[in-house]
């Protein structure tokens, strides 16, 4: 077993390991009955515009997968490219190691379609970096307008807090700047990454920015169906706990970002609206992708089944084709 191996699974004991924790540490006053009422206090209405928020978030992803396939200059059709992109974060955001999971299938797809492990491993490169900008737009902007909650979660002055959320804007000004007028590569060590064009870079603010807003737009309407919840509050509560994601590895953020949810909104964030947001955020699609992957994978070996027979009747006759 390799040394990356050997990381990999003490990353995965560890992460699951710190969500049990931490899910028991949330969950532990409630039985799973006050957990049930919980959620039927969450309207109807509330958990299917939830839904739709969450619907809107996947889209964007899928744009995030359709950036990177231009990046590379390919001119792969959008359904493959959405299709490719679903299954793999549906999955990928709930197993953990997104990067790792949801990369590993986007080869899969993508190599089938005609790419190679270059390509393949730009568009997984280009997509992080759009995540990582959309949540600094995101973040930039909660902490500039709404320090307070950031101030006393971090312990830090307010000030502070809106210096960093400056730094996030002006990171994300740079790299528009470096992409509209930088076209040597851009070397940091022994790492080479080619800046997209500017039309590119300003995709992804866009559509990055628009992603996590969404998301946090969900969270929200599964709070608010129970307390007098801001959408500003709630983006940055979810603006931390991605944070605290980031820092634990926690697979999915299970227990992560329910604690962090819990501990910036108190009472707001009921124990329904936790569950409600993790089923229709991670597990509703991931029971969608992973039947889907199925059904994909046996496509995709029925094609080379046939091929592999049409070759064989080929080579043994040729004038049967």
């Amino acid at each position: 077993m390799t040394r990356k191996k050997i990381l990999t699974y003490v990353t995965l004991v560890i992460g699951f390991g710190l969500a049990g924790y931490l899910l028991y540490y949330t969950f532990r006053e409630y039985s799973p009955s006050d957990i049930t009422e919980s959620i039927r206090a969450i309207p109807t209405f509330n958990l299917i515009t939830a839904l739709a928020f969450a619907f809107g978030s996947y889209l964007c992803l899928t744009g995030f997968d359709w950036i990177g396939v231009r990046y590379v200059k390919n001119d792969l059709a959008y359904p493959k490219i959405a299709l490719a992109s679903f299954i793999s974060l549906s999955i990928g955001q709930s197993v953990g190691l997104s990067g790792l999971s949801s990369g590993a299938l986007r080869y899969r797809y993508y190599a089938h379609w005609g790419m190679n492990t270059e390509d393949v491993a730009k568009i997984v490169l280009l997509s992080g970096v759009t995540v990582g900008i959309g949540m600094m737009v995101l973040s930039g902007i909660v902490l500039v307008i709404n320090p307070k909650d950031a101030a006393a979660v971090l312990r830090l002055g307010e000030s502070a807090v809106v210096g960093i959320g400056v730094a996030c804007l002006v990171a994300t000004v740079v790299y528009l700047a470096l992409a509209a007028f930088l076209r040597t590569p851009l070397k940091i060590r022994a790492w080479t990454f080619q800046m997209p064009t500017w039309q590119i870079a300003v995709a992804q603010v866009v559509i990055g920015t628009i992603n996590f807003a969404l998301v946090s737009a969900c969270l929200r309407e599964v709070m608010a169906a129970t307390a007098d919840v801001s959408y500003l509050k709630a983006a940055t509560a979810f603006v931390l706990a991605n944070l605290a994601i980031i820092i634990t590895h926690a697979p999915g953020g299970l227990g992560v970002l329910e604690a962090t949810v819990r501990h910036v909104m108190g009472d707001q964030a009921s124990i329904g609206s936790l569950v409600a947001f993790r089923v229709i955020y991670f597990f509703i699609p991931f029971f969608i992708g992973l039947p889907l992957s199925l059904i994909v994978e046996g496509v995709f070996r029925a094609k080379k089944a046939k091929q592999s027979s049409t070759e064989r009747l080929r080579m043994s006759d040729p004038s049967s084709v």
